[in-house]
């Protein structure tokens, strides 16, 4: 089996995201050759996400998705991404638009405290700033959800503590 089959391998078989660093110490080669091999495996139909916390597969999830508009500041990202999570969703991604680049997206994946918990460790131990602070704290989400009852509960919470982004804003 070749390496970027054992690649494949590893990530269908991880109950959880298995970073770049762990399948390169599995398969002694560097972190760089692991993501050169993943960004080919990508390029050639391979769905793999790449999470704050690792690499997934995407399993086209049985969950109804809704994309929300949401305004807040970087003080506040922990609080709507527990808010949701504790509800019941999960936060598939988070998408901006620039102005040159047009859509920027990037995959989350968030849906415990646990997943919440540690994005923000890492957006903390970064020097990296939220793609939210491009816009003004202005961004979409894409958020899972079971139920339609439930994505009423969600936005009414978000709602009710001034996340969604509404017209007059």
């Amino acid at each position: 089996m070749d390496r970027k089959e054992k690649i494949i391998k590893l990530i269908q078989e991880s109950d959880k995201p298995i970073s770049a660093s762990l399948l390169a110490k599995q398969l002694h080669v560097s972190r760089q050759i692991i993501v050169g091999d993943v960004a080919l495996i990508r390029a050639s139909g391979t769905e793999i996400i790449a999470t704050p916390r690792g690499y997934i597969m995407d399993q086209k999830d049985p969950h109804l998705c809704k994309k929300i508009a949401v305004k807040h500041d970087e003080s506040r990202i922990e609080e709507e991404l527990n808010l949701i999570v504790d509800l019941g969703g999960e936060v598939i991604d988070v998408i901006v638009e620039h102005p040159v680049y047009g859509e920027i997206k990037a995959s989350l994946h968030t849906a415990s405290r646990y997943d919440v918990t540690q994005f923000m460790d890492k957006l903390n131990s970064s020097n990296a700033e939220p793609l939210s602070s491009l816009t003004n704290g202005v961004h979409l989400h894409t958020i899972a959800y079971k139920s339609e009852a439930m994505l009423k509960v969600i936005m009414s919470a978000l709602k009710d503590k001034g996340f969604l982004y509404e017209e007059d804003q």
